[in-house]
């Protein structure tokens, strides 16, 4: 039987409620790889059991982080990595995209959209996430962060890959789904909020370079307090957020409520 010639690297840290649907959509791929952080649930039954490779790894502080360590140490058999947190879900259109566009010798990377549900909803409106979780093997690393002395995070969560020749787009959607409720989505989010503001603090001292535009406005709106507001008005009017009812309401507060945090946590610091 023909599988596909991509190897699927899944980061986890007990994901045994969302880490089974995943690992479902995943039959037509040819190797399929599960990274560990000494989960204390069943996650390391539950990629054993559905025939997925298992390793469990001990961050020591320091570089590499749980992607790019995979990336180093792992035998990875195919020429196209596919990175999936377990809360992300392959839909078969995103399959059939994919198997066409890793034929195409010129890409070595392909930006991919997701699409959002949230509460129960499946979202068609406001800010869409975009992620460069596809590369050919050799071609990507995630940049590297010195943060060895104030990060707690052992995945690389918002650093970029930096991909060595031309990237591409998937249209088709990957599937974005925490069935872990609110309460781990808000802690979740709390933690990523101190390490931003530990980012920032760092960035003033390093200096704000070789960012995206995007980035490059996060930064700028960060330093002014204004970031929360506009990112609300951006994701709930400008792109509709609205049309989505009380979730898309709900979905844009969070989020600027993300950035509020961001930016007192920056505060306190200075202080």
């Amino acid at each position: 039987m023909y599988k596909i010639p991509v190897t699927i690297i899944l980061p986890v840290k007990n994901e045994e409620l969302n880490l089974p649907i995943c690992l479902s959509k995943l039959a037509e791929f040819s190797q399929i790889i599960v990274v560990d952080s000494n989960s204390d649930d069943t996650s390391p039954a539950i990629a054993i059991d559905n025939n997925a490779e298992y390793y469990n790894f001990d961050w020591d502080g320091k570089f590499p982080k749980k992607r790019n360590w995979a990336l180093r140490n792992i035998a990875i058999k195919n020429d196209w990595v596919l990175f999936l947190d377990a809360d992300e879900y392959l839909t078969q259109e995103f399959i059939d995209e994919l198997k066409e566009k890793i034929k195409n010798p010129d890409i070595d990377g392909y930006w991919v959209n997701y699409k959002n549900q949230f509460m129960g909803k499946t979202l068609k409106h406001g800010d869409v996430m975009t992620k460069l979780p596809l590369f050919r093997k050799g071609k990507g690393e995630y940049e590297k962060i010195d943060e060895d002395s104030w990060s707690s995070l052992d995945i690389e969560v918002h650093e970029h890959p930096i991909i060595e020749g031309n990237v591409g787009k998937i249209f088709s959607q990957i599937i974005h789904n925490d069935y872990k409720g609110l309460e781990h989505y808000i802690a979740r989010h709390n933690s990523y909020s101190s390490w931003e503001a530990k980012r920032y603090m760092q960035l003033k001292k390093t200096g704000f370079k070789n960012f995206t535009t995007r980035q490059k406005i996060k930064y700028k709106l960060m330093n002014t307090g204004l970031l929360p507001f506009i990112y609300f008005i951006s994701a709930y009017l400008v792109k509709l957020g609205f049309l989505d009812g009380k979730t898309g309401y709900y979905l844009a507060k969070y989020k600027a409520y993300y950035f509020f945090q961001i930016r007192t946590k920056i505060v306190e610091l200075q202080q």
